[in-house]
């Protein structure tokens, strides 16, 4: 006689890549693509309760994804701690950790497609992992009746709030690519401030960030100029993702010392940073340089952030976030929270875990206005820039089946060319000599 399964073992796990489309944003890289790859995962108990997860979905990402989805049918969604050493155990093969995809170990790197520092095995793993684990206790919630903020210690904060992205763009994609959207383009002081009446108009905003690092500094301070001059008091961000020298980053730091909430990630690794923060008094703040807990202790000793953006698809998931801000907070360290271009299961799993920290003093960031598609039957709303914490069972999100298998027929319909995101061959099309910059680029 043989056990009966239990009713929270997965019984069945679904990987759907989807490509979502995505506006002409400009970075210090290039230009988003017309349309971005993402990956939603479905773990489905012994019960028929599903689990909802989602991450990056580029070729290196499902090539961890696979042999870990296999190798969780028979597991229980609660057993968060054997996820970490399973996915280590498995995907040790996949091409992403062999070496046969690109991987970069220079601590100063930028990667094209995330902006995130150096592009190492570990953070395509732990990235991988993150939505497995946000599944796991989406599932877990649902079968319990218990949102997933309580899974994690019980919130906080009924509401987190978030801040309008600002960015410069262009009208559209080159060659009429893509889809096309009413905002025009932002490439002035102007257009940039029209955009942020725009999103404090509809989202109600009250703080700003400007992806910056796309021109010549002293067009982006003046656009952080017209921002504070436009909105009066509001907190406002610059992030050129590392495309800054140091000296100009201490230039930047000086203009804009009383305008800013704090300067992030002016120039590329720790040591340049340590040297930035220890000839401003405006706070740093990172989502390149600190994107591992093995990246801490330098960063820290050498006092060279001040605020730390997490993100919950760097780090392993919502219970490392939670890790990490507790470790921020015994270093007197800030915390806010980094955004790549995502759909709302991200974000709700984003709003989960924001409000069960305690210690987080700064608007976090989101894509997600960018972003016109989604794979849920409803939007996430946000009002008065901030997104409502419910007490539903796990997210507390639906997906739509229907809205899933058409951004799956685009991603089965194209021929490779965007199934990993590549901002400069984006710039390309546009740009046909375009080459990456060498950082720093000012």
């Amino acid at each position: 006689m043989t056990d009966a399964p239990h009713p929270l073992a997965i019984a069945e796990v679904r990987l759907t890549p989807v490509l979502v489309a995505d506006p002409p944003l400009l970075n210090t890289q290039g230009v988003h693509q017309p349309y971005t790859p993402r990956l939603i995962i479905e773990l489905v108990t012994e019960a028929g309760v599903t689990g909802l997860g989602e991450t990056y979905g580029d070729t290196g990402y499902l090539d961890l994804a696979r042999p870990l989805a296999a190798a969780l049918t028979g597991r229980r969604v609660t057993d968060l701690n054997g996820l970490p050493a399973l996915a280590a155990e498995v995907c040790g093969g996949s091409p992403a950790v062999t070496g046969d995809s690109p991987v970069a170990t220079d601590a100063d790197a930028v990667h094209a497609g995330g902006l995130r520092g150096a592009r190492t095995a570990e953070k395509l793993r732990l990235s991988v992992l993150s939505g497995f684990e946000v599944a796991c206790l989406d599932a877990w919630g649902k079968a319990t009746g218990l949102p997933v903020h309580a899974l994690l210690g019980g919130k906080v904060r009924d509401r987190v709030e978030y801040g309008g992205y600002l960015f410069y763009r262009w009208a559209g994609h080159p060659g009429g690519r893509g889809e096309r959207d009413d905002w025009g383009a932002a490439l002035d002081p102007a257009g940039v401030v029209a955009q942020a009446h725009r999103f404090a108009d509809t989202y109600g905003f009250t703080s700003f960030k400007l992806k910056g690092g796309v021109f010549e500094p002293a067009h982006e301070v003046a656009t952080i100029r017209a921002l504070a001059a436009a909105f009066p008091g509001r907190p406002l961000r610059l992030d050129p993702n590392g495309a800054w020298s140091v000296a100009t980053s201490l230039k930047v730091a000086d203009e804009l010392a009383d305008l800013l909430e704090y300067l992030e990630d002016p120039a590329g690794g720790t040591a340049r940073m340590a040297e930035v923060a220890a000839g401003t008094r405006l706070p740093l703040a990172t989502n390149m340089c600190v994107t591992t807990f093995d990246e801490i202790a330098e960063a820290f000793r050498r006092r060279a952030v001040q605020v730390v953006l997490c993100d919950h698809h760097y780090w392993g998931g919502l219970r490392a976030t939670r890790e990490l801000a507790a470790v921020c907070r015994t270093f007197g360290v800030g915390l806010s929270m980094h955004s790549n271009t995502h759909l709302g299961i991200s974000l709700a799993a984003m709003t989960q875990v924001a409000a069960t920290v305690p210690d987080l003093h700064h608007a976090c960031d989101t894509h997600y206005p960018w972003q016109t598609e989604d794979v849920l039957t409803e939007r996430i709303a946000i009002r008065d820039g901030k997104v409502a914490v419910g007490d539903a069972p796990g997210l507390g999100v639906t997906l739509d089946r229907d809205r899933l298998a058409a951004l799956h027929h685009r991603w089965l319909a194209d021929d490779g060319g965007l199934r990993d995101r590549d901002d400069a061959a984006a710039m390309r099309h546009a740009q046909p000599d375009w080459t990456v910059p060498a950082v720093p680029r000012w």
